[in-house]
């Protein structure tokens, strides 16, 4: 009994001895081991919930007090226009024509509290009557005080026995890509209608020609908007809502808008003037890309290279050179030719913009005072110039502008008609022409459905007339 008691004993002293060395060597081992595959094959990537909700909370926008301070100032524009319909057979036996009343609707915004209001140019175009409806329901009827038709900006003027709510401009050059914006309209003949988006991008071109600098936005707007309001979230007019960027002339995507700092010179110039005053800067070229840099020679890829600067303007006296790029005008960068023309669509005349610029490796900044324009683009002409005294009296002439470029499509047409470059026009549509703001004046306020009248000096001296339909 003794003996079995004694072996037992040392049977569990053997198993306990085996189980320790198990535990200490052999699973410290495959702990290690564990450890490491964990390490290499993460099940869960560590997440910050909180800080994502604060973050969300922080930049979503609140609309309601922007809307509630701008949508009683936009209004519900209304134009009349008579036109003419198809002729029946029985019209063209009797003689009759057939004209019918075409209605046209958009949007406007109220500027002033005595009812001046600021709308696209398009939206009240050869209108026989204009009707504004405000968002209390009252309805006046509207005179238009001026027109702009390159940058599609309109004012007109209601008379109401009340101050009238308006909103004042705001300054489109502060506002940013990314940031939020409110179309206020009435789309659709839909009243009060106000939608929100982003600023996609500024200084947008859709001319392809470098006429036009639009703020894009993704708020959607759609026929009936035009004219309407364009703000930020604290309510400042930072645009007039003009184009849309779509296939089926409804809302895809893209909106664009005239920036409020071009509508307010607009404005400001037709209060003013009764027309628009532009101030010129004097060169000639286009803007850097890698492929133009390539080929001037030079690693700027964005500005505007001055490849010539126009005799007797400003950046001539100023001091600016072919070669020379244009970095900066003021505190506004310049990286496209759009950015460049939008800014000086703010300026006028005798105005002094400071140009940053890259010469020969080193930044200068110049100071250029803007001039009136010197030339001017009449259709079926081509560009025609202020004409000197010698230049008149070589003609005989006591008044007239000059031209100095052909349209290519009608120099074959002026040519056999004995009229060459240097020849000079002496009135349009009857008015006399002192300068090129004459000439640009008579054909803005000619009718559209009156014909284009042209009386220029031939080369025998003798003054004759043409007529273009």
């Amino acid at each position: 009994m003794k003996k079995i008691l004694t072996l037992v004993c040392v049977s569990a002293l053997g198993g306990l001895l085996t189980l320790g060395g198990y535990m200490l060597f052999v699973k410290q081992d495959e702990g290690h081991v564990a450890v490491e595959q964990v390490s290499e094959l993460p099940i869960y990537v560590p997440t910050n919930t909180n800080t994502t909700f604060n973050s969300a909370t922080n930049v979503a926008p609140n609309f309601v007090e922007a809307a509630e301070k701008t949508i009683n100032a936009v209004v519900h524009v209304k134009n009349t226009a008579i036109v003419s319909a198809p002729m029946t057979m029985q019209d063209l036996f009797f003689g009759r024509s057939q004209q019918r009343a075409q209605v046209g609707t958009g949007s406007g915004v109220i500027i002033s509290p005595t009812g001046y209001i600021v709308t696209n140019n398009h939206v009240i175009q050869n209108a026989n009557e204009i009707s504004i409806t405000l968002n209390n329901n009252k309805a006046y009827m509207a005179e238009v005080i001026g027109t702009d038709e390159s940058t599609d900006i309109a004012l007109l003027k209601i008379e109401a026995d009340d101050d009238l709510p308006f909103m004042a401009f705001g300054d489109s050059d502060n506002a940013k890509i990314g940031e939020w914006v409110l179309a206020v309209g009435n789309p659709f003949n839909l009243n009060s209608t106000v939608t929100a988006g982003i600023i996609s991008a500024k200084s947008r071109d859709l001319s392809g020609r470098n006429l036009q600098s639009f703020i894009q936005t993704d708020a959607a707007v759609n026929p009936g908007n035009s004219g309407g309001a364009l703000v930020n979230t604290n309510g400042d007019l930072i645009g007039i809502n003009t184009a849309i960027s779509s296939r089926d002339g409804s809302y895809i995507g893209y909106s664009f808008a005239v920036p409020s700092n071009i509508a307010r010179k607009i404005v400001n110039d037709i209060m003013e003037y009764g027309n628009v005053q532009n101030g010129i800067l004097g060169v000639v070229g286009g803007a850097l890309n890698s492929k133009a840099a390539e080929q001037l020679g030079t690693d700027i890829t964005e500005g505007f290279y001055v490849s010539e600067v126009t005799a007797d303007t400003g950046a001539e006296k100023a001091g600016l050179k072919s070669g020379d790029i244009i970095k900066k005008i003021d505190n506004q960068d310049i990286n496209k030719f759009s950015d460049l023309s939008g800014y000086l669509k703010t300026k006028s005349p005798d105005d002094v913009v400071n140009v940053t610029l890259i010469r020969d490796g080193d930044e200068e900044v110049l100071p250029v005072t803007l001039l009136r324009p010197t030339t001017y683009v009449v259709e079926t002409i081509g560009y025609v110039k202020n004409a000197s005294k010698k230049e008149l009296k070589k003609f005989g002439a006591d008044y007239g502008v000059k031209i100095s470029k052909f349209d290519k499509n009608y120099k074959p047409y002026w040519n056999k008609n004995g009229i060459e470059e240097g020849s000079i026009v002496t009135r349009i549509n009857g008015k006399k022409l002192y300068s090129v703001d004459d000439a640009e004046n008579a054909l803005k306020t000619r009718n559209i459905n009156e014909p284009l009248q042209i009386e220029v000096i031939n080369n025998e001296g003798e003054k004759v007339v043409y007529n273009f339909r």
